[in-house]
């Protein structure tokens, strides 16, 4: 997992927020995919830090469910 993302990069990309966020807002996660990794952020905090983990290593996350 890496947190050296500038918002400026991730700003960027097309966020999707979690199909279990409900409509109040409250904590939700954003994704977004690129070719290479997987970008998660807290969508109350867009210009806060971004993390980013391998597609694989999203993959294995999805299927542990």
């Amino acid at each position: 997992m890496n947190t050296a993302e500038s918002s400026a990069v991730a700003s960027d990309l097309a966020w999707f927020k979690s199909s279990y966020s409900g409509a109040e807002g409250g904590d939700c996660v954003e994704v977004a995919a690129d070719p290479g990794v997987v970008h998660i952020r807290d969508s109350k905090a867009v210009a806060g830090p971004v993390i980013y983990v391998s597609r694989a290593a999203w993959s294995g996350f999805l299927g542990r469910r």
